[in-house]
């Protein structure tokens, strides 16, 4: 007990010579940006409203199931209808609040028009981009929490990669739900995640690895301020 093994003295050894040797220009620290963060809390409070829509679903549902008070049947229908429109506004606000930025409406528009990137995927990824203006793809990929790291410490000699998770959660969260569509409707991305099934991977390695290519493919999209083009889609694959 109390022992490290030389994996974990290695790991120590060069995070301490990170800390040291890191130049400003590395460092990617987050833009306050007036837009983005308004954004940013809308989009908190519609994952809220959804949350508690899907919560009152089940519980409708169970009360449905065994046939239970239509009093509480009725109350949730009214909750649910309610939330429902919330959902609607909060969207609605976020998208006006867009478009009074012309620049940002288009990026709006160009990352949507990957298959699979519906409007809340794609005002998420709008902005993290927004937040991180000066960040290269393998880095924008990193603060998402997408990068994939090793594990090697304590009694692991050849650890499973796992991704990092260091970064953005809202970001990966609707990344995740954006690849449930994608590998069903964009045929690029599709062939890729099979491409990868065939050669052994898991399921959820695949997912993961479609949700980098997605988030590679938003930032190029975002940064060049061009629409998604297939027959192009080999340069980031």
């Amino acid at each position: 007990m109390g022992q490290r093994n030389k994996s974990d003295l290695l790991d120590a050894r060069m995070l301490s010579q990170m800390i040291v040797t890191a130049r400003k220009d590395q460092i990617k620290v987050p833009i306050i940006n007036k837009q983005g963060e308004e954004i940013k809390e809308l989009i908190k409070y519609y994952q809220l409203i959804s949350k508690q829509k899907t919560q009152n679903k089940n519980h409708l549902e169970s009360i449905v199931a065994k046939d239970g008070s239509s009093i509480v049947s009725k109350s949730l229908n009214q909750e649910i209808k309610l939330l429902k429109k919330k959902e609607k506004d909060i969207l609605t606000a976020i998208k006006q609040l867009i478009s009074k930025d012309p620049e940002l409406h288009q990026a709006f528009l160009n990352i949507q028009s990957i298959k699979g990137v519906g409007e809340i995927s794609a005002i998420v990824l709008l902005y993290h981009f927004i937040k991180y203006p000066d960040a290269n793809q393998k880095q924008i990929v990193s603060l998402a929490g997408l990068d994939p790291i090793k594990r090697n410490s304590g009694t692991s000699i050849n650890g499973k990669a796992r991704i990092s998770k260091a970064g953005s959660k809202l970001c990966r969260g609707v990344l995740f739900m954006a690849v449930l569509s994608a590998i069903n409707f964009n045929e690029e991305l599709k062939t890729f995640y099979e491409r990868l099934k065939e050669n052994g991977k898991h399921s959820t390695v695949a997912q993961i690895a479609v949700m980098r290519k997605m988030i590679i493919i938003s930032h190029s999209l975002y940064k060049n301020n061009k629409v998604y083009e297939p027959e192009k889609y080999l340069e980031y694959t």
